[in-house]
Parts: C-alpha cells; structure tokens; sequence
C-alpha cells in the first residue's frame, strides 16, 4: 500500500466503491472520531456524530450501531499529511483504523487528504460564533463533512461549460 496520493483504497482486496449508496466519512483520531454520512446519490455530505473513542470494543459496538442505521456501501477515512504531503505517524495510525474498518465490516475504504479541514471547521465555527465548548462539540464531525464532502467532489465527472445557449434568456 504505498503512499501515492494519499486517496488510494485502503485495502487492495477491498471490492471497488459503488457509485450509488451512502457512504461514511471519518476524522480520525485517538481520542475521538468525527463521522459523516453521504446521501444515498453520494452528491452531499452531513455532519453525523462525534464519538469519543472507548477501545477497539467500544468503537466497534458504537460502530455497528451506525452501519445499522445507515447502511453505507463504503467508508473514507481522512488520511492527515504534512504540508509537504508526506505522511506522518498519525498517517499510519488513520491507514490502520481504515484495515480495521474494512476487515470489520467487509466494505470498501478509500483516503481523502485531510489537509487544512479542521482548520476549516475551526473557521466556520468561529464565524458562526459559536463557544469554545460549543466548537469542540462539532469540530470533528464537521472536519469528517469536509473531508467526506471533497471526496464527494472529486469522484462527481466534471460538469461540462456552460455556453451562451446554455444561459438563461434575459427578459
């Protein structure tokens, strides 16, 4: 499994993404996971939940739960790089969780870079004035939304240009 981009399947085995069907998106991390969850047309992502991590028994009946819920044809795991994009320990550890996920539960699990999105979550929040409490509550479901959602994006074919027959007729 070598890094190339840091958006290749997190198991070379794991049968190929469908195209259809909800997806989950996670920010990974050691004391919480911050989940997301696709529409079933995988167009739009949603914030979901922010769990606090409990142990591998723990995580695994908490997560169980979720897949019952949700049904989700495959996971994206946020994979965090440095600025350079190389990969650092805590790349491993999110690359290990995907194995989990995919020996767990037998669905396909693909890496989103995950560059910038806290940042991102934190910025929102704080423009929505949000508290600090209030922050740390939703910053990691929202990064896990972010993620989820530019994976989203990049897997949609790319709209073709509008033209001027294309635009709406002036009145």
């Amino acid at each position: 499994m070598a890094a190339l981009d840091g958006q290749q399947s997190a198991a070379e085995s794991a049968p190929l993404f469908p195209k259809n069907g909800m997806v989950l998106g996670f920010d990974y991390g050691t004391k919480r996971l911050g989940i997301a969850v696709s529409d079933r047309d995988q167009r739009f992502a949603s914030p979901l939940y922010n769990h606090q991590r409990q142990g591998l028994q723990g995580d695994e009946r908490f997560l169980r739960r979720v897949l019952m819920e949700y049904r989700p044809v495959g996971f994206v795991v946020g994979l965090p790089l440095h600025m350079n994009g190389d990969e650092s320990q805590k790349s491993q550890e999110a690359r290990g969780f995907a194995t989990w996920l995919t020996g767990l539960f037998g669905l396909p699990c693909e890496f989103q870079d995950e560059r910038l999105t806290s940042w991102q979550a934190e910025s929102l929040l704080l423009a929505a004035e949000f508290t600090k409490k209030q922050r740390k509550e939703r910053m990691d479901k929202l990064a896990a939304q972010i993620l989820l959602q530019a994976w989203l994006d990049r897997r949609r074919p790319a709209a073709p240009a509008q033209t001027s027959e294309d635009a709406p007729a002036e009145q």
